[in-house]
């Protein structure tokens, strides 16, 4: 289970900008994870608070926002959703694509309490 190293590298990214800013704790944590970023979330939820123990995330709150996968058709430009990385386009049938989003994993903000 990958989850945990990357919940780990979330802290760490975390504890260094606690670091850099002098500040001992965060309220909260805004994750972007795309569905096609390869994350189990249900997973990541589970060691989460293993992994934040005796941090400054350790009494904040995770929010994850969904990134749904987006791609476009090189062969007829149509954009479509894309649930699976090996989908086909839903016009032509082409599995000639570009992923727009989906792939992301990123911290998108940081809050620290009033």
């Amino acid at each position: 289970m990958h989850e945990m190293s990357v919940a780990l590298n979330i802290v760490k990214i975390s504890e260094d900008k606690a670091k850099a800013e002098n500040i001992e704790a965060f309220s909260a944590i805004d994750l972007e994870i795309g569905s096609l970023a390869g994350i189990e979330l249900d997973a990541l939820k589970s060691v989460w608070p293993a992994a934040i123990k005796n941090s400054a995330l350790e009494s904040a709150e995770m929010r994850i926002i969904e990134i749904k996968a987006q791609a476009n058709c090189r062969s007829c430009n149509t954009e479509f959703t894309v649930d699976f990385l090996y989908d086909n386009c839903p016009s032509c049938g082409s599995f000639q694509k570009h992923i727009i989003c989906g792939q992301e994993l990123r911290i998108k903000a940081l809050e620290i309490p009033d």
